[in-house]
């Protein structure tokens, strides 16, 4: 044991019985438990937010089924370290046996290059990928890959996670357990912690070394909270708290502060984040938080997001800067937003209502007979292009979704409805 190894570090599991979370994936009969069970598994990609336990999980599997195991970082790694590897396991004959477990760290960093390197041993078995991602797949891994491999989402830990994982730290870590610390209060630490239980442990371990040579250590929202925030500015260089910059950076633009909004982008940028991610950040908030009241807003953060994927750094930090500014200085609204909010409601509780005669298809003789289409009314027959018709199941007729806010824009379309349709 290296006592000299970070808290977290020292608490990795050594088992599977001994990993705490992601019980919808590791129950007895959840998806990955029964294939592990099995022992035949896919290649398989983990999506999930930091300290979660993907390298934790991936490390696990491979000494559960006793499989050799190579791990690359897709950060220091290229097409070179993947040939070799996948070379080194077809010298020594190992796809013979038990199949290797090629684990690659932030998969979403590999270029096409990179990932479509893997195809073939993928393809033929050499090797059983798992890759690691806290980015959507379906967007950054290339489909080819995609469609080789399992996708299990794996989940920010519960309150009840960390609270055990916090307990079983000080009864079994070689360094806590010789020391006295009570657990009064833990919410500020979990709730710091935001569900990662990598950063759990760290600010954890910062607490504890600042009571040197007290007998008794007594761990209080108050002083986690004095701890924390005295130490929190040296965690962030490792990019820990990621989720959190972001939502500062997306709350500043909703809160119309283009100057928050760029110290934010700014903070994003020297700690190297991906471009890719900023841009699709933006795009969501074009939509989300400005929708109608500045159509234009979807523009220009789709046009940001093809800039950057051409660009790269260290260009793109003003390209993200332009559309950054131009959002949170647009006008506001989430009417949109909130009304296909409402409709999906609406479906979960109605279920799937049939659609009226008159708007059904009917490609066929039979469909026409059974009067599928009749009585539809195409509305360019009509004086301006408009005629009235119920275009809901009969049993939503005249429901409403969208509700205006006070955006000009948003004002001027629930005009248009109101004349229209007296809704």
């Amino acid at each position: 044991m290296n006592f000299n190894a970070p808290l977290a570090e020292r608490m990795r599991p050594k088992s599977l019985d001994d990993y705490i979370g992601q019980q919808h994936l590791l129950k007895k009969d959840a998806s990955l438990r029964l294939a592990l069970d099995s022992g035949i598994i896919p290649s398989m990609i983990f999506w999930g937010p930091p300290g979660v336990g993907k390298t934790t999980l991936a490390n696990l599997i491979a000494n559960h089924l006793n499989r050799p195991f190579h791990t690359l970082s897709a950060i220091s790694s290229g097409v070179k370290d993947v040939r070799e590897i996948i070379q080194g396991v077809e010298r020594q004959g190992m796809f013979n046996q038990k199949g290797t477990i090629l684990f690659i760290d932030e998969i979403h960093r590999f270029s096409k290059a990179q990932q479509d390197s893997l195809l073939g041993a993928v393809e033929k078995g050499i090797v059983t990928l798992i890759g690691a991602t806290t980015e959507n797949p379906s967007f950054e891994v290339i489909s080819a890959l995609l469609s080789r491999c399992q996708v299990y989402v794996l989940e920010s830990h519960t309150k009840d996670d960390l609270q055990e994982l916090l307990e079983k730290a000080i009864r079994e870590d070689s360094v806590l357990k010789n020391k006295k610390i009570i657990l009064e209060e833990t919410s500020s630490l979990i709730a710091i912690s935001g569900g990662d239980a990598r950063k759990l442990l760290n600010v954890f371990e910062i607490i504890i070394g600042t009571f040197q040579q007290q007998q008794e250590i007594v761990i209080t929202n108050h002083v986690i909270e004095s701890v924390a925030q005295q130490s929190l500015a040296r965690y962030d260089k490792d990019g820990e708290q990621h989720y959190d910059i972001i939502s500062a950076f997306i709350k500043s633009i909703r809160g119309s502060d283009p100057d928050a909004a760029v110290y934010w982008l700014a903070r994003m940028v020297e700690g190297g984040e991906d471009p890719k991610f900023i841009a699709r950040r933006l795009i969501i908030s074009a939509s989300e938080d400005i929708g109608l009241a500045n159509p234009n807003a979807l523009l220009m953060a789709n046009n940001c997001f093809q800039a950057v994927q051409t660009i790269g750094w260290p260009e793109s930090r003003i390209i993200l800067a332009q559309c950054t500014i131009y959002l949170a200085s647009s006008p506001k609204g989430n009417g949109a937003y909130m009304a296909i909010n409402r409709a999906q409601e609406e479906v979960r509780k109605s279920g799937n209502l049939p659609v009226p005669l008159p708007l059904r298809n009917a490609p066929t003789k039979l469909m026409k007979e059974l009067g599928y289409g009749e009585e539809y009314k195409y509305s360019h027959d009509y004086p301006g292009n408009f005629v009235q018709q119920n275009f809901f199941p009969e049993e939503l007729k005249n429901a409403a979704f969208f509700n205006a806010g006070s955006s000009s824009k948003e004002q001027e379309i629930a005009a248009i409805i109101k004349k229209l349709w007296n809704r």
